[in-house]
This record gives C-alpha cells, sequence and structure tokens, in this order.
C-alpha cells in the first residue's frame, strides 16, 4: 500500500452523507492538532477487542492522542489479544447460534463478544495471576494506584512479554504505556479484571483501598484539564457511547458549575460516532448542540456525529490523521 493511499481512496470516494461527516471530521481533527490543541479520545464498546490498537497505537507513538478514556473492558481486553491472540475463537455465524450452542461455549471457557470469543484461561486467569502480584505488591509497601497503572506497571515489568501472540507495535496499551500516556478508567469494577479484584476483596486478601476511585479519577482530570486546557484547548474524539464518554466530558461544566472557576475553556472540538438513536432520551445519542446547554461545548467548537460503525469509522479517520 503506497503512502497515504487510504487518505487518497476516502478524499475521493467519501463525499456525501455519514461519508462526507468522516472526511470533515477528520480534517477537523487534524487542524485542531496542527493548532497545538491536544485530543481526549473515548473508547466505549468493544473496540479493543476490535484490535483497534492497530491504529490506534500509532496514533498514541505520534503524539495524536494525548489522554483516553475508556471502560475498564477495553483497558483489559487489548492486553487480553496481547497475550491469548492465537486462542481466539472467531463465530462469522453468530447471528445463528442456538442457546445450546452458546452453552457449549461457554462449557469450553469461551466468553462470546459478537464475533469474536475471548478464553478464559489463556487471556483472563492469565493475567490474573500476574495482576495479583503487582496488587500484592501494592499492599506490601502500602500504596494505592489507579486500575491503568496497575496495567501500566504489567507492561514496562516485562513479565508479560513471555505470553506476547502480537506484535506489541499493534497493541494501544504497549503504546500508552511506554508513553506514561494519561488514562481515566471510570466504573472499572464493570469489568473482568474489575470483577476478580471485588472477588479477591471478598476473599480477604486485598483492601479495596488499593485501587483508587472513580472520584478520584475525576479530580486528577479536573487538574489535568485545567493544566492542559491552552493553546487551542483540548478536543474530544468520542467511540460510542456510555460513561467512557459522559465521564470526561462533565469535567467542563464541573470546573465552571461546581468549583465556580473562571475563564476555563470548553471543549475546543468535538466527533463522536455512534448508532445510537437521537429520539429516546438517550444521552449517548444527544446530538452535539444539546451539549451546549449542559456547558460542555461552545456555539463555535467544531461538532460531527457520524452515526455509522465504530469499528469501520474510527480506523477510518485514524489513517487519515497519521497520512496512511
Amino acid at each position: 500500500m503506497s503512502n497515504g493511499s487510504i487518505r487518497a481512496f476516502i478524499e475521493q470516494h467519501y463525499r456525501h452523507f455519514n461519508a462526507a461527516t468522516v472526511i470533515d471530521a477528520a480534517a477537523g481533527y487534524e487542524q485542531h492538532l496542527n493548532k497545538d490543541g491536544k485530543m481526549m479520545v473515548t473508547l466505549a464498546g468493544a473496540m479493543s477487542t476490535a484490535e483497534l490498537g492497530q491504529s490506534l497505537a500509532e496514533m498514541i507513538r505520534q503524539d495524536k492522542v494525548h489522554i483516553i478514556s475508556c471502560t475498564g473492558a477495553n483497558l483489559e481486553e487489548d492486553v487480553f489479544n496481547l497475550v491469548a491472540h492465537d486462542f481466539y475463537k472467531r463465530v462469522p455465524h453468530y447471528r445463528d447460534l442456538t442457546p445450546e450452542q452458546e452453552q457449549e461455549l461457554l462449557d469450553n471457557h469461551f466468553n462470546r463478544v459478537t464475533d469474536t470469543c475471548i478464553p478464559e484461561e489463556e487471556a483472563m486467569r492469565r493475567l490474573e495471576q500476574h495482576m495479583v502480584d503487582v496488587w500484592q505488591k501494592a499492599t506490601d509497601e502500602g500504596q494505592r494506584y489507579f486500575p491503568h497503572e496497575y496495567f501500566y506497571q504489567l507492561i514496562n515489568s516485562g513479565i508479560l512479554e513471555q505470553y506476547y501472540q502480537i506484535d506489541p507495535k499493534d497493541s494501544w496499551m504497549v503504546a500508552a504505556a511506554e508513553k506514561n500516556l494519561p488514562i481515566v478508567v471510570p466504573g472499572w469494577e464493570d469489568s473482568t479484571l474489575g470483577n476478580i479484584f471485588a472477588a479477591h476483596c471478598l476473599e480477604g486478601e486485598f483492601s479495596p483501598g488499593i485501587t483508587k476511585s472513580g472520584i478520584e479519577y475525576m479530580m486528577w482530570l479536573a487538574d489535568w484539564y485545567t493544566e492542559h486546557a491552552t493553546g487551542n484547548g483540548i478536543g474530544f474524539f468520542q467511540i460510542g457511547g456510555g460513561i467512557a464518554g459522559d465521564f470526561p466530558i462533565c469535567v467542563v461544566p464541573m470546573l465552571h458549575q461546581d468549583l465556580q472557576r473562571k475563564n476555563v475553556p470548553l471543549w475546543s472540538y468535538f466527533c463522536q460516532i455512534s448508532d445510537s438513536t437521537t429520539s429516546y432520551g438517550s444521552y449517548s445519542g444527544a446530538v452535539p448542540n444539546e451539549k451546549i446547554t449542559w456547558g460542555k461545548l461552545g456555539i463555535d467548537s467544531p461538532k460531527f456525529i457520524i452515526e455509522s460503525d465504530a469499528t469501520i469509522v474510527a480506523p477510518l479517520i485514524f489513517a487519515y490523521v497519521l497520512g496512511w
């Protein structure tokens, strides 16, 4: 593939409707960076299991992403794929599975995410045995860390390299750990490792307090945003909906309305890729202008909503920004 061929293709063919918005949003992302703006990317859904790391990791390495907010599932599933890729099972006929076939997958320790089954033993339990060690170390030393910091400790220690089954350049968590990229993980307890941690706490092995909370994430984010929202400000690139996006975008009205701080910049760019319907009271499906009324975006903030499949659209936008 020649340099710039993906970008040239979509510039030639993506001219109308959602396709045109892909171009507009990608060009707006690039323009925001060119004006020394920073960008937050939020990951909902199962984007890590969709192997978004193949493009997102390079975005991180090239400093085109400055902070990530993600679900606990996306945090861990990139690492699951990193250490157990060869054991994954793809089920392209997933729409036709009977309840009995679903039970058979469970009995064989496969947990299905649409057409992809994550192997429990090789992914989840393999990671658990090493995560327990870092939780124990924090306990012994009287330390507390954010969930993503425990993952960074594992990745940077090199202990997981013995299991790598993909090129680590395609893991966005490896790229993030190398950069010590800021990550916010609201609702981490709603994840496999979060459940595993709760189980160990119930067994009396650890105290819940060794893992910093969502409130502490918000407090940290308030300080980070205040420090970095200079120049052209911070943009917000939202993949999907849910807590990964809803949580961090609220930091701006909190700074304005709850802390009564003056001259805090609003988010200076907004794009969401979503298939959520806008007419049922869904915040995830709200049009960007609704966010003006909540003190998150301004009248002149560039705003884009792409009503499409993020597994198709996000890699194309990243390819455009990367000049592929």
